[in-house]
């Protein structure tokens, strides 16, 4: 096949789709938004065929500019600051899943050190207190240790069912 008549093709079927795309009753399109989609029907079919031309598909990496400085997203130790929308959170996590990106990503695209912190300073604090005060973190035998006294010998109480009594007929 010549590739005159491989572009025909492209093309034809680029049209095609669009054509079908437009005749769907739920689809509502402005007539600007037709050529559009037309160059991009032809650019997807023409990749799939092999005729496409030899421009890469990637778009540019897009430089992010943050909505406030460094600095200033850790001045409070309350909250901090998201470089993506300029308001501060106590947690940044659930922010950046709503945005779709990790905290790696998220660290990536604004040029940041690996230990930027992703939790408020105080509800980071507020959150180890709490584990502390139920007792989290600690080792099983760590609590009788210090519940029992050293210079006591008597024995541990036995933990578990009591032993059921023999039932006598």
């Amino acid at each position: 096949m010549t590739d005159d008549a491989m572009t025909n093709n492209t093309v034809e079927l680029a049209t095609e789709l669009t054509i079908a795309w437009l005749s769907n009753p739920n689809t509502r399109a402005a007539s600007e938004d037709v050529p559009a989609f037309l160059q991009q029907m032809h650019q997807a079919v023409s990749n799939l065929t092999g005729t496409g031309t030899s421009e890469s598909n990637e778009e540019p990496q897009a430089e992010y500019t943050p909505a406030v400085s460094v600095r200033k997203s850790l001045a409070s130790k309350d909250h901090i600051i998201s470089l993506i929308d300029g308001k501060p959170y106590k947690t940044l996590r659930r922010h950046l899943a709503g945005q779709g990106l990790t905290p790696d990503e998220y660290r990536q695209r604004y040029g940041l050190k690996s230990d930027y912190p992703m939790v408020a300073e105080s509800y980071s604090e507020a959150r180890r207190d709490m584990a502390k005060k139920i007792g989290l973190g600690r080792k099983a035998g760590a609590k009788k240790a210090t519940e029992q006294a050293p210079d006591s010998d008597a024995p541990a109480p036995r933990r578990g069912r009591k032993p059921a009594a023999s039932a006598e007929a």
